[in-house]
């Protein structure tokens, strides 16, 4: 028998055999692709992306109730380099996406991509000449359906919160002790009891329990942005107690400070959180949730909040 040396062997592809049960489908994709990407740094200069490690997942819809399957090797041979040299923003998002659509030689019209990595920002102490990295979860969703583009992005913020029943409680009680040791003081005001029991009464608390804002932002396709940095700034700047880096003992002390001049139940923090978001004219909704750990019970307080960004 004469065979050819080399040739190419015809491999079977049952992909392309008849679906059974036919129908068309939503999504159909990968999930938790190992991808490297180039994000935006805190200045916000694409010039000064950096590459960081992300998860993603990749999805398009198929329209072909009769096709059993996508072309779905063609989705992650074209993720690989999709971001190798450019740092993610709304219209690369589209051009990617749109490629991904094409990819599929008309079985699909639209395609999602889900982008999750930790955005890492220096961050200066607040008394010191020192700083610290802090990272925090993000979490890019864009689909592009029929042309239209829709871009949400997610992340979380991690702050202090000091309970405001507690402290009026404990300066109470530091007031009635006071009045206590020194009532054999004469004469003793009642103005000084009455300080130490108002606000006033305490400059600073220790710090207390850690909390997450967890946000979720749809972005209006006007800016060909994403403010990821800008907003995590803003969040920070209106709950005004973030959790620190590098401190020294006059960064805690600070830091105590700003505490009992933030004293927030859950309610407080989500109504900070939506005054800035709903501040930002790059927001077309929001929705976003607090959670404070507790330390005097084993459950969290929550709350939640929706809303929508100012007029552009």
């Amino acid at each position: 028998m004469n065979t050819i040396p080399n040739a190419p062997r015809r491999l079977p592809d049952v992909a392309s055999d008849a679906a059974a049960m036919a129908r068309p489908l939503d999504w159909v994709g990968m999930a938790n692709i190992a991808l490297p990407l180039r994000v935006a740094t805190a200045g916000g200069d694409p010039g000064d992306a950096i590459q960081v490690a992300a998860s993603v997942d990749v999805s398009v819809n198929l329209l072909d109730a009769d096709a059993r399957g996508i072309h779905m090797s063609r989705l992650y041979l074209e993720l690989q380099t999709a971001f190798a040299s450019e740092t993610v923003t709304p219209a690369g998002l589209r051009r990617v996406l749109q490629t991904l659509v094409e990819t599929q030689a008309g079985l699909s019209s639209a395609a999602r991509l889900v982008l999750r990595y930790e955005q890492m920002l220096l961050r200066p102490a607040l008394a010191s000449d020192n700083a610290g990295w802090k990272r925090y979860p993000v979490e890019i969703d864009a689909t592009l359906v029929d042309g239209h583009l829709k871009v949400s992005l997610r992340f979380s913020v991690e702050y202090s919160s000091t309970c405001p029943a507690s402290a009026a409680l404990s300066r109470q009680l530091n007031a009635d002790r006071f009045a206590e040791d020194f009532a054999d003081a004469r004469p003793l005001s009642s103005a000084i009891h009455e300080w130490l029991s108002s606000e006033r009464g305490l400059a600073a608390t220790p710090h207390a329990q850690r909390s997450r804002a967890d946000v979720r932002v749809e972005l209006r396709p006007a800016f060909d942005e994403l403010p990821l940095t800008a907003l995590i700034d803003a969040l920070e700047t209106v709950l005004a107690t973030p959790v620190q880096t590098a401190v020294k003992r006059e960064d805690e002390q600070a830091f105590a400070r700003l505490n009992a001049a933030n004293l927030m139940f859950c309610e407080d923090a989500a109504r900070r959180v939506a005054a800035a978001l709903s501040a930002d004219p790059r927001i077309e909704r929001f929705d976003a949730e607090v959670a404070h750990f507790e330390s005097l019970h084993a459950h969290d307080a929550v709350a939640r909040v929706t809303g929508r960004g100012a007029s552009a």
